[in-house]
């Protein structure tokens, strides 16, 4: 006689006393069935079950909406100002202060919400791999697919780990399908997101973009791991075939990050988010977060394979009938994104933990086609450009706007930052000078002009370049460099597998030498303009490090 399966068949509790682990956060266990740590196929049966417009794509992932909210809602952001935390947060722009008597209305808020949900769902997980830095973290929500999205995302702990886990470091409540409520002091909206550090909880209202989550934990460790002694970073990381042979690769979204750590000859220890402690680099998390939008088998295997069962895929749109997902296809969003877990990708290194880096790879996406597809960087530069963070994205086109507009995000990440940024530039030189460490900037955006007349960078141009640093070419006392004006980069003259006349754009630019020049000296004031106002926290040397007008 075939077993009857039931909802909540699968649960099975860890903890001794379920009491004891609700009794701070309010949440009450009686009133809801409460889905503990659980698998993946009752994840993918209550999301197919409760939550319209699920569904099966034809590889076996689980596509689902996030609702309104296609991606993170950063001025909603808010981290609540108490004694024990105010003098160390970068309060600003990036860290809006929120009241502690606010956070406990959209604390009680969000427990009242889900105390009336007929279902909850809890898991349990690990940030950091490394087990003498890694926080434990519980995630309280509603819905399965956010559920099975952190069970990707966390790292995942053994039935043993599970057992012995008693109370997490961090909560995060997740309320989003329920409103904040606007009137409440502090909130300009009906979405809310907010961290008390003294509480060691997050709140969320107002979204279900799942993402929220993801910088939520990032955000937290920016803050624990700079006071334990280790420098949190947003950056992918790869492992060659020795441990001594680690490349950090800094960059905001779309500049390339994901897709050029997913190496087949190298060994990924994570997509988006590390540590650099006194043994090496670790991942934070369990998971890859990939964007989607253009996405194809040819051009990245490694991500396309991953997204089978387990894997979660949002605002993505599908053939109704084949199931089979149309990746060029934005009209929901242009953040199409999935969620799987690490070992997804073939040649990840599990544990996710490498040595110290040997390079560290700066991306940027310049939409204005005159930063140099390679250039090597001095101590100084590096900290020069690591505080900068630019990249450039496309203006919208809806009125035929093509201006590509400079986006500086400091420290390749500054959303998720809560320290000033110095304090995190200072950590990372001298990381990176106690372990001799090599600097390169790399732009995989366009050559030849600007976004609207030249080209983007070929992908097998940028992966040659990556290449040729990996396997020592552009390290050799060979190889000849020329130095790119006003911007004071090295610039190496010939590259394995890449025209010549890519690597200078000067050389690559299909314009007049006068319309290059106007535009490398507006890129240049863009920079020193955005710089000013880190001035007064940086170095002589890293100030002379940028671009000279």
């Amino acid at each position: 006689m075939a077993s009857q399966s039931y909802t909540g068949a699968h649960h099975h509790v860890f903890h001794p006393d379920p009491e004891q682990l609700y009794h701070d956060s309010g949440i009450d266990y009686n009133h809801v069935l409460m889905l503990r740590n659980a698998s993946v196929a009752k994840l993918y049966e209550d999301a197919l079950r409760y939550e319209p417009g699920t569904i099966i794509s034809s590889a076996g992932a689980l596509v689902t909406s996030s609702g309104k909210k296609t991606g993170r809602s950063p001025k909603d952001k808010r981290i609540v100002d108490e004694p024990t935390t105010h003098s160390d947060i970068w309060w600003g722009p990036v860290n809006t202060k929120l009241s502690e008597h606010a956070f406990l209305i959209n604390h009680e808020r969000a427990v009242d919400y889900l105390n009336t949900r007929e279902r909850l769902y809890v898991f349990d997980g690990f940030a950091g791999w490394d087990p003498k830095y890694r926080i434990k973290i519980r995630v309280v929500c509603a819905r399965a697919y956010h559920c099975l999205f952190m069970r990707n995302m966390l790292i995942r702990p053994t039935a043993q780990e599970l057992e012995t886990y008693g109370e997490p470091d961090f909560t995060i409540l997740n309320a989003g399908a329920f409103p904040a409520n606007r009137y409440t002091t502090g909130m300009t909206s009906t979405t809310s997101v907010a961290i008390n550090f003294a509480r060691r909880e997050m709140v969320i209202l107002g979204t279900e973009y799942a993402g929220e989550m993801k910088k939520g934990v990032f955000t937290i460790m920016h803050y624990l791991m700079p006071k334990a002694g280790v420098l949190s970073l947003h950056s992918s990381a790869n492992q060659g075939q020795s441990e001594k042979d680690v490349t950090l690769f800094f960059g905001l979204s779309g500049t390339g990050k994901t897709t050029l750590s997913a190496d087949p000859s190298r060994h990924l220890i994570g997509d988006d988010e590390h540590c650099w402690s006194d043994t090496g680099v670790f991942n934070i998390e369990g998971g890859c977060y990939a964007k989607c939008i253009d996405l194809s088998a040819e051009k990245e295997p490694e991500i396309f394979a991953a997204i089978r069962y387990g894997a979660v895929l949002e605002n993505v749109v599908l053939d109704e009938d084949t199931r089979q997902v149309d990746y060029n296809d934005g009209s929901l969003t242009e953040n199409t994104r999935c969620a799987y877990p690490i070992e997804y990708i073939p040649n990840a290194l599990i544990p996710c933990m490498g040595g110290h880096p040997k390079n560290i790879i700066m991306l940027t996406c310049d939409a204005f086609g005159v930063l140099p597809p390679v250039s090597r960087l001095s101590s100084a530069q590096a900290m020069y450009h690591f505080i900068s963070g630019y990249t450039a994205k496309i203006a919208g086109t809806e009125d035929g706007v093509t201006e590509p507009e400079a986006t500086f995000s400091a420290c390749f990440g500054q959303p998720f930052l809560v320290l000033h940024p110095t304090k995190y530039a200072t950590m990372l030189a001298t990381a990176m000078h106690r372990h001799e460490a090599d600097a390169w900037l790399i732009n995989t955006g366009w050559n030849g002009g600007a976004y609207g007349t030249g080209k983007r960078i070929a992908l097998k141009y940028s992966r040659a370049i990556i290449d040729a640093i990996h396997n020592g070419e552009l390290k050799q006392a060979t190889t000849q460099y020329e130095t790119y004006p006003i911007f004071g980069l090295q610039i190496p003259k010939n590259v394995s597998h890449v025209p010549q006349e890519v690597l200078n754009p000067a050389r690559a630019w299909q314009g007049s030498a006068q319309d290059f020049e106007a535009t490398v000296k507006k890129l240049a004031a863009l920079f020193n303009d955005n710089f000013a106002k880190y001035q007064d926290q940086a170095s002589p040397e890293v100030i002379a490090a940028g671009p000279k007008l």
